[in-house]
């Protein structure tokens, strides 16, 4: 009956609205995010009002960059795991494929996950002292890491998450 009034009152039905995607030009280089850079202080961040703490969540979170997990050793960020919309300026976000990952970063260093483990591999794309690790399931990116080389190498090594 609704079709039928629809198609008489002259009315044309609307095609679904899909939800919006967030906008937003979320970009993590190897410096880190807008206010937030690698090496900064939790009570740097925290004086900036970039950095709070929240009983749902599994540690201190980004203010402004929901989507973005802290790691600090010694009391510096060390490394950012980041979900979409967030990108490495070569586009690179979870849900890649490996292949263009190779592509957009020749010199990768190929990690391998230890065997009987659920880990990822992974790939790690170094420049000096930074890197961006991306953990993989051998067809596209799963996880986006990026920070101090030897902290990324080292989460790979050891399996730590942002949790």
């Amino acid at each position: 009956m609704t079709a039928a009034s629809v198609a008489g009152s002259g009315v044309r039905p609307q095609p679904p609205v899909e939800p919006a995607e967030p906008a937003t030009d979320a970009v993590i280089d190897l410096a880190g995010l807008p206010g937030v850079e690698f090496g900064d202080t939790e009570q740097e961040l925290t004086e900036r009002g970039m950095l709070r703490t929240s009983a749902e969540s599994c540690g201190p979170t980004l203010t402004g960059h929901d989507t973005a997990s802290p790691i600090f050793y010694d009391d510096r960020l060390v490394l950012l795991w980041v979900s979409p919309p967030v990108r490495t300026p070569e586009g690179i976000t979870v849900g890649t494929p490996v292949s263009e990952v190779s592509s957009r970063f020749p010199a990768l260093t190929r990690l391998t996950a230890p065997q009987g483990t659920y880990r990822f591999d992974g790939l790690l794309a170094r420049r000096g002292d930074r890197a961006y690790l991306f953990l993989h399931d051998g067809r596209t990116v799963r996880k986006t890491i990026a920070g101090y080389a030897d902290y990324a190498e080292r989460l790979f090594d050891e399996g730590y998450g942002p949790c």
